[in-house]
């Protein structure tokens, strides 16, 4: 299982390195808190973490308890996404190694916003534990020779109201927004909110789990 934040790049150009370094840190503490017997993270890399797993069962409960502290907990923090795959690993030196780690780096980077895509034995374990899978087709991946099914894990948007800017989740009450269009945005600071005025297409092009709700619903 590879997980990471999206937008982490943009978070970093508008809140420094520190801060982006800060939030990279809580993904790893919030990962590893959720383990259990047969999970362990193998590595951190930057804003994402490599994790691995028993099973593909054990592998989705264990994404359902981080996203489940995330959300209840990340305050001030992106959005996640990733890629689980399953099958056989070379572990060497702590690290682990081959195609399925592979495919499963490929897969995550595919990820939207707040999405967890699967392949189909880890689809195949979510269907067998109730869990609604999306059959998003056949996908082709760099390095890969043939193309891959790909699903999505059928979770409720767990965004809330999201930064269009650096990809963080902010509480609208209180915090800083405009309409542009039909649309109001919220933003986490007001270095978001001018980059936005400045360039808002930039912007806009990237949003797809943005809370943007009409401007006449609004009671800020």
């Amino acid at each position: 299982m590879f997980l990471d934040m999206s937008g982490y790049t943009a978070l970093t150009e508008v809140h420094g390195d520190e801060r982006a370094a800060d939030i990279a840190e809580r993904l790893a503490t919030f990962s590893a808190a959720a383990l259990a017997d047969g999970d362990r993270i193998v590595k951190t890399l930057g804003d994402a973490v490599l994790l691995t797993s028993r099973t593909a069962r054990t592998a989705l409960a264990l994404i359902a308890r981080i996203l489940d502290t995330w959300t209840t907990r990340g305050d001030g923090v992106p959005v996640l996404r990733g890629g689980v795959h399953y099958g056989p690993v070379v572990e060497r030196n702590n690290d682990v190694f081959g195609a399925t780690v592979n495919l499963a780096a490929r897969v995550a980077a595919a990820a939207a916003t707040d999405q967890i895509l699967l392949t189909a034995p880890v689809a195949t374990a979510a269907r067998a534990e109730g869990l609604r899978v999306i059959d998003l087709g056949p996908r082709a991946f760099r390095n890969v020779s043939d193309p891959v099914p790909v699903y999505a894990l059928g979770i409720d948007c767990l965004c809330g109201t999201i930064d269009p800017v650096c990809r963080m989740r902010v509480d609208p009450l209180g915090a800083p927004s405009l309409t542009h269009g039909e649309r109001r945005f919220w933003f986490c600071s007001t270095s978001c909110t001018e980059q936005f005025t400045a360039e808002p297409d930039r912007y806009l092009a990237s949003v797809d789990c943005v809370d943007t709700r009409p401007t006449h619903a609004s009671t800020l």
